[in-house]
């Protein structure tokens, strides 16, 4: 199983720290650093503020050399869509073709209203997700020297010289997510290459890909074509103690994070995600919640990662 660092900055960070926590997962041998793209902490203060996640990977792909970096996820409600199909094919440029981008509808209401960004209802964010994906794949995958049309409900270019061109074919791969029954799974099963489901259990885990999988064959695409993939909050330790520092560290029970985390001794890990391979998982997004503690990262690699390589 890939394991891969997944950070969440709105909750606090500078670009220092996650910068650190980058380069050690790359060092180390995770697959990817990936970030949050939020503007409003949860549960905290969120001191120093938000980092805007296209900047930031920009600046961390300038930076490290070798490992994948990626969004889990982007907003479609926060960037027009033309210009961010700039923002990532520019990244994916800056970093020689390492970017994976992760992209959603969007769903927090408050950090809509904190920086003024319009938050419409679930019906027409779905319906701009979809148009997102249609002109961002749309403008990448148009062919140099020729022009880019498109006239949707909420998005509508004319004349585009679809440029600039992302380092890799086509553009980067996509990645979507989520827990919905029918127009996630659809809107993945056109679109993604891989698919993530956040927070849950090894045995809804199985259900959900199952839908995931139904929707590709329902338009004739190989299931197979996918990588499936979860998140869950990483809280690992030698011992009882260790794993309890951890937890308080992140404000968190232990016995609450066994249950629905990734959390216990590299062995508790180890079995844990063998549960999620079987579920059908072939890659976990570790959710790093305290960026300081960069042993954390390094017991996982040096315990954990060589038993599930």
């Amino acid at each position: 199983m890939d394991l891969r660092i997944f950070t969440e900055p709105q909750q606090g960070a500078t670009y220092e720290q996650l910068l650190a926590v980058a380069q050690t997962a790359e060092k180390l041998g995770y697959g990817a650093f990936f970030r949050s793209d939020h503007y409003l902490a949860m549960n905290s203060d969120g001191l120093p503020g938000p980092t805007d996640a296209w900047i930031t990977l920009a600046g961390i792909a300038r930076e490290t050399s070798t490992i994948r970096l990626g969004t889990l996820v982007t907003s479609a409600t926060f960037r027009y869509a033309g210009p961010l199909a700039i923002s990532v094919a520019q990244v994916d440029q800056m970093s020689g073709g390492r970017v994976d981008f992760g992209i959603g509808a969007g769903w927090y209401e408050k950090e809509h209203e904190a920086y003024g960004i319009p938050f419409p209802a679930l019906k027409d964010r779905f319906e701009l997700l979809e148009e997102t994906l249609d002109v961002v794949t749309g403008l990448w995958r148009t062919p140099v020297g020729e022009q880019f049309d498109y006239d949707g409900k909420h998005v509508q270019i004319k004349n585009s010289p679809a440029l600039p061109k992302p380092h890799q074919a086509g553009g980067p791969p996509i990645l979507m997510g989520g827990v919905g029954k029918k127009k996630t799974p659809a809107l993945a099963a056109r679109y993604a290459s891989e698919f993530n489901i956040p927070f849950q259990s090894a045995g809804d885990t199985k259900e959900i890909f199952g839908r995931v999988r139904q929707a590709c064959v329902d338009i004739n695409r190989d299931p197979n074509e996918l990588t499936y993939s979860n998140a869950l909050v990483l809280c690992c330790g030698r011992d009882e103690a260790e794993i309890a520092k951890r937890a308080a560290a992140i404000g968190r029970e232990v016995a609450e994070l066994r249950e629905n985390g990734l959390a216990g001794t590299p062995s508790e890990l180890v079995d844990k995600l063998g549960a999620f391979a079987e579920a059908g998982s072939e890659r976990m997004y570790l959710q790093t919640l305290d960026l300081s503690d960069l042993d954390h990262l390094e017991l996982v690699a040096s315990e954990v990662m060589p038993q599930i390589a």
